[in-house]
């Protein structure tokens, strides 16, 4: 596996564990059947957070943003730049409170991913905005500096010789086409 160069690593709030354990208490809260368990999830909750947020990190290469988290499922997740459609800060009334921010890392493939579409959720990055940011500018960096593939139009072949190679290429066309027809006769 190539090693690309880390451009920036996102860094997480420590806060972030405290949203956790109060999202975790509110579902609790809501289902009514887990209000006894909002006690243990008090005192559980903290050190499972914190061990988990250790697990979290974002970076951001020369050409991909790699993703790793989870606690008992280790996630690792090698996006390419240029599949990144759109990266979506999100700021719940929660989120406000604690002064966080998640960034949805979506692609074109990802809209089956989840409810978002998302295809990478990270909630807690300090300065979302300018890392959300660092990546794009770093996508289209990447994707300027790709060779464009010269279109049809843009041939320097003129006249006859453009004719020429057109003629070509149907023909080309014309006799992969039969090739198919005979492929497909054959295995019938």
């Amino acid at each position: 596996m190539t090693e690309h160069k880390i451009l920036r690593a996102a860094e997480f709030n420590p806060d972030v564990c405290k949203y956790w354990l109060m999202s975790g208490c509110i579902t609790l809260l809501i289902t009514f059947i887990g209000i006894p368990l909002i006690p243990l999830w008090l005192i559980l909750g903290l050190p499972f957070t914190r061990r988990y947020l250790e697990r979290i990190s974002c970076e951001l290469t020369d050409k991909t943003l790699v993703v790793k988290k989870g606690y008992f499922n280790r996630i690792e997740k090698t996006i390419p730049l240029e599949k990144i459609t759109d990266l979506a800060v999100v700021q719940g009334p929660i989120m406000r409170s604690f002064d966080l921010r998640g960034l949805n890392v979506e692609t074109a493939g990802s809209s089956g991913a989840g409810a978002s579409g998302a295809l990478v959720g990270l909630i807690g990055i300090v300065d979302a905005i300018e890392f959300r940011d660092a990546v794009l500018r770093q996508r289209d960096r990447m994707t300027s500096d790709a060779p464009a593939v010269p279109s049809p139009a843009a041939r320097p072949e003129t006249g006859t010789d453009s004719m020429q190679h057109d003629h070509e290429l149907l023909a080309d066309i014309r006799d992969t086409l039969h090739r198919i027809e005979a492929n497909q006769r054959q295995g019938k």
